[in-house]
C-alpha cells in the first residue's frame, strides 16, 4: 500500500520554479528536500495542502501569487551606488549583502546590476511581483522518526570517520 502524504509523515520531493509570465525557470531543487509533513513549513501553504494526500511517483503543479508571500516589490528597496564605494569582495552579480539598520534590523540585498562606474543592490525577494509555478515530484512518503518530528525534517547523522585518519589540528 502506497503511504499518503498527511501530518507526521517525512517527505522527501524535488521541485522547480517556472516563471509563469516568461516560462524561465528560476530554481531548481534536484536534491531531494526532506521535511516532515504538518511539521515543518519549508514549503508555502498552497504548496502543502496540494501536497496532502499524494503519494510516491505523483507529480503536481502549483502556481503561487508571490506577491503573497512576499509582499509587493519596494523600490524604495533597491540602490545604486559609485562602485569605488563598493567593497570589492561585493562586485559580483548575484552576490548577497546583508545589511542592518540603525535600530539593528537585518536585511538581505542582492547586487543585481554592475557596470563600469555603478553598483545595484536589491533588497526585495527575488520572487516579489512574480506568479511562478512550483512543480513538484514525490520521491519518498515514510513515518517520522520522533527525532524528525521535533527537528521538523532530516536528521543528518555525522559521517563515519576512521580516528586514525583524523588530521593532527
Amino acid at each position: 500500500m502506497n503511504e499518503t502524504i498527511q501530518t507526521n509523515k517525512f517527505v522527501e520531493l524535488t521541485y522547480k520554479v517556472t516563471d509563469k509570465k516568461t516560462g524561465n525557470v528560476l530554481t531548481t531543487v534536484e536534491f531531494p528536500l526532506g521535511y516532515v509533513h504538518g511539521v515543518n513549513e519549508t514549503l508555502a501553504p498552497a504548496v502543502l495542502s496540494e501536497l496532502e494526500g499524494k503519494s510516491v511517483g505523483d507529480a503536481i503543479e502549483v502556481p503561487i501569487d508571490c506577491n503573497q508571500i512576499y509582499g509587493p516589490r519596494d523600490e524604495s528597496l533597491v540602490f545604486t551606488d559609485r562602485i569605488e564605494n563598493v567593497p570589492e569582495d561585493y562586485r559580483e552579480i548575484g552576490t548577497t549583502i546583508t545589511m542592518e539598520s540603525e535600530n539593528g534590523a537585518t536585511r538581505n540585498f542582492i547586487v543585481t546590476r554592475m557596470d563600469d562606474k555603478t553598483l545595484t543592490v536589491d533588497g526585495n525577494n527575488p520572487l516579489c511581483g512574480r506568479e511562478v509555478i512550483f512543480s513538484l515530484k514525490v520521491l519518498t512518503v515514510r513515518d517520522a522518526t520522533e527525532e524528525e518530528i521535533e527537528e521538523g525534517g532530516p536528521i543528518n547523522a555525522a559521517p563515519d570517520i576512521d580516528e586514525s585518519l583524523k588530521m593532527p589540528f
